[in-house]
């Protein structure tokens, strides 16, 4: 199952997962930029796309229009973003490393800015489960497009993330068929040594074999078709990040998952643990 993770290279596309040349994946794209200064341009074919700034100091530009975006680290704060619907040239100028989040879609919504300020934020889990959920694109967040769902998650060195597993790979009145990308950054250690952590993903369905366990480190990605995926893994001292990046066939956007059965049972942890402070303010509430 090594074609579903994707290491990443250098730039100026260091990583990426394209829809339309990528056999067996339909509905989902991400494209890692490093901008040197210079301009770097594409135009969106049948996607929409989300532009999140990772470590950057960016200006893009789309219809005429120019929005400033910009973060020191994944871990400092939520971001301001721009969606772009399908169709459109994006320009980007500056220096670092953006994240282009797409989806396969020909249906045309409005650019609109996303003000950092109105991302929701909420810690998920506890105790050495606990890990802080930024819904850029999700059910209760922004809803101006027609696919997308994308959301950020920062996890704590020694802390499980995505855990219960879980699935959404097929349509029912308490799941959704959605296509999912985990892009990963972690951090060094304080000698400045690199970071990592482990994804799993394995099969609900023994028709479509899926088996995959594997260390990632900053820059690489892991596609789930379909089957559970997590848990996922920091490693003790390596602060985690991912962006999942998710579309699939339903025209709600629905988020509707499927708990491990075997794994379910964790939740029930959950109200009698403490939430992990590192994600918390000096007040108690998320980190933002």
């Amino acid at each position: 199952m090594s074609d579903l993770v994707v290491r990443g290279g250098d730039g100026p596309v260091r990583l990426a997962v394209d829809p339309s040349t990528r056999d067996g994946w339909t509905w989902t794209g991400l494209q890692i930029i490093d901008l040197d200064g210079g301009p770097y341009s594409l135009t969106l074919d049948a996607q929409e796309a989300l532009v999140i700034p990772l470590v950057a100091d960016a200006t893009v530009t789309v219809a005429g229009e120019s929005h400033h975006l910009t973060r020191t680290s994944v871990f400092d704060h939520v971001a301001d973003t721009l969606y772009v619907p399908t169709a459109e040239t994006i320009t980007l100028e500056g220096r670092g490393r953006v994240a282009l989040a797409t989806a396969t879609t020909t249906t045309t919504y409005l650019v609109a800015f996303l003000p950092a300020a109105d991302v929701p934020v909420a810690t998920r889990g506890a105790g050495n489960m606990t890990r802080l959920v930024r819904n850029y694109a999700m059910p209760g967040s922004f809803s101006g497009c027609a696919k997308l769902l994308v959301c950020e998650v920062i996890t704590p060195g020694g802390n499980w993330s995505s855990y219960p597993a879980h699935k959404h790979d097929e349509h029912t009145a308490s799941e959704r068929e959605l296509e999912e990308i985990y892009y990963y950054e972690i951090a060094d250690s304080p000698t400045g040594t690199p970071g990592f952590g482990y994804h799993q993903t394995t099969s609900t369905d023994p028709q479509r074999p899926i088996d995959v366990l594997t260390e990632v480190r900053t820059g690489d990605a892991v596609l789930v078709p379909h089957g559970w995926h997590g848990p996922v893994v920091a490693a003790p001292g390596h602060d985690m990040y991912y962006l999942n990046v998710m579309a699939g066939p339903s025209p709600d956007r629905d988020w509707l998952i499927s708990d491990h059965p075997d794994q379910a049972w964790v939740r029930g942890l959950w109200p009698e643990l403490p939430v992990d402070p590192r994600l918390l303010t000096s007040d108690g509430e998320p980190r933002r």
